[in-house]
């Protein structure tokens, strides 16, 4: 059915239609998008009265055409879990793909990328529509290297390895506000998971996780994301952080000092030789320091340290910068880890499941490392990770213990910083101001 659409805006004489139209159009006065059109007539000269009348003509629509989107690929990324399968793995990530899945499985290639897949880790997925897979990147080893199964021209699959000179590096920005949870935030606002980790070791010598959390809290980060051929297949540096909980901003930024990349506040203290007040990203306190009664022994036993119950195969990182002092098994600790701090401070961690990778007596760590993975074992009655502060050689509890506060940049140094850390500051401020505008709304 045709539509009325345009008007022609002249009004034009009856006798013109009464003979050879011989009138001549002298210009078009414009084209709009609506498609109005108004023509000029050059019309009989002299005083006599000549009638008019309006002239509608109706147009048809104009022609489009349609894409189909139906096929259009999606991407869809979830983190490796403890126990994960290529089919768990493949239904998570909603690939229906019995070709991509024998691939990975019967393969050498394949099969040795599995092998190397470690619980925490964010594997990415290009899927069509119908659940066939596009292309697959898989982190397997512990420097960012990639793994990639994709599917070729010719529609077979193949692997490939995924050069970090060939990846594309773009600077993203990302706020969030706190309604449930922290997770559920940074889901909301499509934050990567590595990235989501990353703050809460940040903030973690400011803000206990655990308890300090409050609705309406709120938080802005700038990282670095790395793109293989137009797919985003990791995170980089995380350049810049804010948070702020309950009413208070709390702000990080990486600078660049003589020896190495450091994280600081934006007064200039360094987070480095501070203390996490957790080795765990995401946990719950399941004993406290203090009294108690000993599960196993089932009598009054003084417990030196804080339990946190987690899955086995968390990771345990470093609460701050340090010396491996011990790593072995040690009576009913089992597998633990002792570090050296400045000073005389030193920090246990206990029931290991295993160490990382390389881990040895001597050998210098950074806040945030990881250094083993919870577990049972030792006198534990489950999965989880005993965790002690000691000073010169005395535990004190780790939730509230006065930890030594971290140096601060001083004199051209400092100047320095807050020259270098500026431009990233500004972001802070714009991603500030449009996260108000949007709440006035």
């Amino acid at each position: 059915m045709q539509t009325r659409k345009t008007r022609i805006l002249a009004e034009l004489p009856d006798q013109l239609f009464t003979r050879p139209r011989r009138w001549v159009v002298a210009g078009v006065a414009g084209l709009s998008m609506m498609g109005v059109v108004a023509a000029i007539a050059v019309a009989p000269q002299g005083p006599a009265q000549i009638a008019t009348r309006p002239v509608v003509e109706v147009l048809s629509p104009p022609e489009s055409e349609t894409t189909a989107l139906g096929d259009l690929p999606f991407v869809q990324e979830v983190r490796l879990q403890s126990g994960d399968t290529a089919q768990t793995l493949f239904r998570r990530l909603r690939i229906q793909d019995a070709e991509a899945l024998a691939f990975l499985t019967q393969s050498e290639s394949g099969r040795q990328a599995l092998r190397q897949l470690r619980a925490g880790r964010s594997v990415t997925a290009v899927i069509h529509a119908d659940g066939r897979l596009a292309s697959l990147t898989l982190p397997v080893g512990a420097d960012g290297e990639r793994t990639v199964i994709e599917r070729a021209a010719d529609g077979g699959l193949k692997l490939r390895d995924a050069q970090d000179g060939a990846l594309a590096t773009l600077v993203e920005m990302r706020s969030g506000v706190i309604r449930s949870s922290l997770f559920a935030a940074t889901d909301a606002a499509e934050l990567p998971d590595e990235v989501a980790n990353k703050l809460v070791e940040l903030f973690g010598t400011e803000i206990d996780f655990h308890t300090d959390l409050r609705k309406g809290d709120r938080f802005n980060v700038i990282y670095e994301a790395m793109y293989d051929r137009g797919t985003p297949v990791r995170t980089g540096r995380v350049l810049a952080a804010e948070f702020v909980n309950q009413g208070k901003s709390h702000v990080v930024v990486l600078h660049q000092r003589a020896d190495k990349e450091q994280y600081y506040s934006a007064d200039g203290r360094s987070l480095g030789q501070a203390f996490l007040r957790s080795p765990l990203e995401f946990s719950r306190v399941t004993s406290s320091f203090g009294g108690r009664i000993h599960p196993i022994l089932n009598r009054p036993r003084d417990h030196k340290g804080v339990d946190f119950g987690a899955p086995t195969g968390t990771p345990v990182k470093a609460t701050s910068d340090g010396v491996v002092d011990y790593a072995g098994t040690q009576r009913g600790y089992g597998n633990l880890i002792v570090l050296q701090h400045r000073g005389k401070i030193s920090t246990a961690y206990a029931h290991l499941n295993g160490f990382a990778r390389n881990l040895k007596q001597g050998q210098a760590v950074s806040q945030g490392d990881v250094i083993g993975y919870v577990g049972t074992t030792g006198m534990s009655t489950g999965p989880h990770l005993h965790y002690e502060v000691r000073i010169d050689g005395e535990a004190h509890d780790p939730m509230t213990v006065a930890l030594p506060v971290a140096d601060t940049l001083e004199g051209r140094e400092l100047t320095a910083f807050k020259r270098d850390t500026a431009p990233l500051l500004h972001r802070f401020a714009l991603l500030n101001r449009d996260t108000e505008v949007a709440s006035a709304r």
